[in-house]
């Protein structure tokens, strides 16, 4: 069993891969994040957790970890500069151009391992693209599933913590502390949405937003303010965990009994 990085291999010896090995695409995006956090935060996330997770992984199979795409959908956030995004029919292109290269060596098992909420929708759609068009067998992996999409959100944030709150500022200040400025963190939990029934995150009715439909004023649609450098170890130690175990069934998946 092996973890190799794809950019380090040569050309003849990327045949060596073999049909089982698993390819992992940490996909991520340059976009604002309030005033406290680096545009970069969701591409710093898909990085250290998918490399912390395939290097997990690779105790027990082969993964072979590729570089990761940084520019993505991001148009929610495209009102703020600093937000470098892509459009979907754009991205939608580089993922099935990505799948058709890959194709063409002997690896068959693609696993994106994404950080940013705005790319889950369209990367589901091209895992069935890609199953189609290239035979490939596709995966989605999160970082952390995001609280519009199912995932949890810190009670205090009253599940509308979705972008630059509690999480994913401890996360950074472990990962990169250098890059996050606490002072400038504030609350901005949007408590009127609450009120609705049906229509909300994770409820049974979503809708379509922009990150600064909800007039907070500042990006950020959740509470960085009680965030620590040992909630966001403990955070990304779990995702890597779970991402390793998610990857290693990736490896030995076959949807045929």
């Amino acid at each position: 069993m092996a973890f190799t990085r794809f950019t380090d291999l040569s050309g003849p010896s990327v045949t060596d891969l073999s049909a089982d090995t698993v390819a992992v695409l940490p996909v991520g995006a340059i976009e604002q994040h309030g005033p406290h956090l680096p545009v970069a935060t969701d591409y710093f996330m898909a990085e250290a957790i998918a490399e912390g997770a395939a290097l997990a992984a690779s105790d027990s199979c082969d993964i072979t970890l590729l570089p990761g795409l940084a520019y993505t959908k991001s148009d929610e956030h495209a009102w703020s500069p600093g937000t470098l995004w892509l459009s979907a029919s754009t991205l939608f292109a580089v993922l099935d151009d990505l799948g058709r290269s890959l194709a063409t060596g002997p690896v068959r098992r693609l696993a994106f391992l994404n950080a940013h909420g705005g790319n889950s929708a369209l990367l589901g759609v091209a895992l069935r693209e890609l199953r189609t068009k290239y035979g490939l067998f596709t995966f989605l992996l999160h970082a952390a599933l995001p609280a519009d999409q199912g995932g949890a959100s810190p009670s205090g944030e009253l599940g509308l913590g979705v972008h630059g709150g509690l999480n994913e500022t401890a996360a950074m200040l472990h990962l990169h502390p250098e890059t996050v400025d606490m002072s400038l963190a504030e609350r901005s939990v949007p408590e009127h949405l609450i009120a609705y029934e049906h229509i909300g995150f994770g409820k049974s009715v979503s809708f379509g937003w922009t990150s600064d439909d909800f007039g907070t004023g500042n990006g950020v649609i959740g509470d960085p303010t009680g965030a620590t450098p040992e909630l966001g170890r403990k955070l990304v130690d779990t995702a890597i965990a779970n991402n390793a175990a998610a990857l290693r069934e990736c490896a030995r998946f076959l949807p045929s009994a």
